[in-house]
C-alpha cells in the first residue's frame, strides 16, 4: 500500500507529507502537477522540499496545455469574469490537478490519494467531486480538514520535527496557476482592509513604468493565437503576457463572492494575461457578433463561469455550453490592439474580415446608402407603436375619476 498526495509545497501539503507517513507507517508519494506558474527552479524546490519532508518518490505532471483546452479556452470565449472581476485564476486547475492524481495513483499501484485542502474554502469541495468522478475507487485522505488545523499548529507540527517552514507559507496563502495567482491571508478575512503591497506576486501598479506598452493580438475562432504578429501556442502566448502584465501591474484586484458551500470569501489576486485577453476577446466579438448572440452569450458565459467555479466541470450542462461557445466562435478571427499602462488596459482598435462595422457595406455618419430617410421614418414609427398604444391606454385609464 502507499499515499499518493497531491504536493505543492507550501505549508499545508508539506505537513500532509510527514503527518501520513507517520500515521499510516506506509510509503508516501507527492505529485506535483504544473498548471503553470512554476519556473524550473521553482520545480526543482519543490522537489527537493518532497524529498526533504519524506516523500518516496516526487513527480512533476506539465498540465498546462491540458488545462487550457478543458478550461481556459472556454473562459477566453465565454469572457468569464466572477462578479464581472474574478477571472477563475485557480478554481479550474483542480480537475486537471486531480486528473494527473488519480493518473499517477493507478501507475503506482496506489489506492489512496491525499490533498491538503482545509475545510473552509472552495477547494476541498472541488478536489473530492474530481477525484470521486474520476477515482470513484479511491480512499480520499484530508487530514488538515479532517482534524480541523491552522497554520499556526501545522508550522509548530513541522518546526517540532525539524522540518523548516517558510515565513510565507505562514502568514499567506498564494495559490498560482495559468491563469493567474491567488492570495489569501488574515486581510481577506474580513471586507474591511486591503492586502499589503508585501502580500502580491508582483510590485504594486503605482510602480509601473511611466512608459506603457502596445501589444497587438491575433484571434482564431476565439482562440489567442499570435502576439505582435508572432504565432506561438496559447500556453506560451499567456505566459508573456503574464509576465509583460506583471511589470506594467495589470489585473490585481480583490474579489468578494459565494462560495460553494454558500458564505461569502474574499480573495486578492493578479493576473495579468486574462485582464488583457478578455477585454481584447470581447471588443473584437462586438466587432464581428449579432447583438442576439452577444446578449445570450454573456448569459451562457456567466452560467458556465458559476459551474466551473462551484465544481460542476462533470455536469453535461458544461459541454453543451463549450459547444455553443465554440459555434459562437466561428467568425472571431482578427486582431486587436492595446496598451498596457500602470495597471490599465486600453483597447485601441479591432480588424476582422468578418467585421460588421464594414465600410464597404453601410456607410457610416449623417446618411446611409442602405436605406433613405423615409425608410428610417417609417422604421421609428413601426418601432414605437406598441409603446405609443400602451402609453394611450394608460394615460386614458389613469385620467377617469
Amino acid at each position: 500500500m502507499s499515499i499518493v498526495v497531491a504536493f505543492s509545497g507550501g505549508l499545508d501539503t508539506s505537513f500532509c507529507v510527514p503527518y501520513l507517513k507517520e500515521q499510516h507507517k506506509v510509503p508516501i508519494y507527492t505529485v506535483t502537477v504544473n498548471t503553470g506558474g512554476l519556473s524550473e527552479e521553482e520545480c526543482v524546490q519543490i522537489e527537493k522540499r518532497a524529498i526533504e519532508i519524506g516523500s518516496a518518490g516526487h513527480y512533476l505532471v506539465d498540465a498546462r496545455a491540458d488545462l487550457f483546452d478543458r478550461s481556459i479556452q472556454f473562459l477566453i470565449k465565454g469572457n468569464v469574469l466572477r462578479g464581472d472581476v474574478y477571472p477563475l485564476c485557480v478554481g479550474p486547475d483542480r480537475v486537471v490537478q486531480a486528473k494527473a492524481l488519480v493518473d499517477m495513483a493507478r501507475e503506482l499501484g496506489s489506492s489512496t490519494v491525499a490533498h491538503g485542502s482545509t475545510g473552509a474554502g472552495n477547494d476541498q469541495i472541488r478536489f473530492d467531486v474530481a477525484l470521486s468522478v474520476l477515482g470513484d475507487d479511491l480512499t480520499i485522505l484530508t487530514p488538515i480538514r479532517d482534524l480541523g488545523l491552522t497554520r499556526e499548529y501545522t508550522t509548530n507540527w513541522l518546526t517540532e520535527r525539524g522540518f523548516a517552514v517558510s515565513a510565507a507559507t505562514k502568514t499567506y496563502s498564494i495559490n498560482t496557476g495559468l491563469w493567474g495567482t491567488t492570495v489569501g491571508g488574515k486581510e481577506t478575512l474580513t471586507t474591511k482592509l486591503p492586502l499589503p503591497d508585501n502580500a502580491w506576486p508582483q510590485d504594486s501598479p503605482k510602480n509601473a513604468p511611466d512608459q506603457g506598452l502596445n501589444l497587438t493580438l491575433t484571434f482564431d475562432k476565439g482562440v489567442p493565437t499570435a502576439l505582435d504578429g508572432k504565432s506561438i501556442s496559447p500556453v506560451e502566448l499567456i505566459e508573456e503576457l503574464n509576465r509583460v502584465g506583471y511589470i506594467h501591474g495589470i489585473g490585481r484586484a480583490i474579489h468578494v463572492g459565494d462560495t460553494i458551500l454558500g458564505i461569502k470569501g474574499r480573495v486578492g489576486f493578479q493576473s495579468p494575461a486574462a485582464a488583457i485577453l478578455i477585454p481584447a476577446h470581447r471588443e473584437l466579438e462586438k466587432t464581428v457578433l449579432s447583438r442576439w448572440q452577444q446578449y445570450h452569450k454573456a448569459q451562457l458565459g456567466d452560467f458556465y463561469g458559476m459551474l466551473l467555479h462551484e465544481a460542476q466541470y462533470f455536469d453535461p450542462i458544461i459541454r453543451d455550453i463549450e459547444a455553443f461557445l465554440d459555434s459562437s466562435q466561428e467568425v472571431v478571427s482578427g486582431t486587436v490592439t492595446l496598451e498596457l499602462y500602470k495597471g490599465s488596459v486600453n483597447i485601441q482598435g479591432t480588424s476582422s474580415p468578418f467585421s460588421l462595422f464594414d465600410t464597404g457595406v453601410a456607410t457610416y455618419g449623417e446618411s446611409n446608402q442602405l436605406w433613405d430617410g423615409r425608410d428610417a421614418r417609417g422604421f421609428a414609427r413601426i418601432l414605437g407603436l406598441q409603446s405609443l398604444l400602451t402609453h394611450r391606454v394608460r394615460s386614458a385609464s389613469n385620467s377617469k375619476p
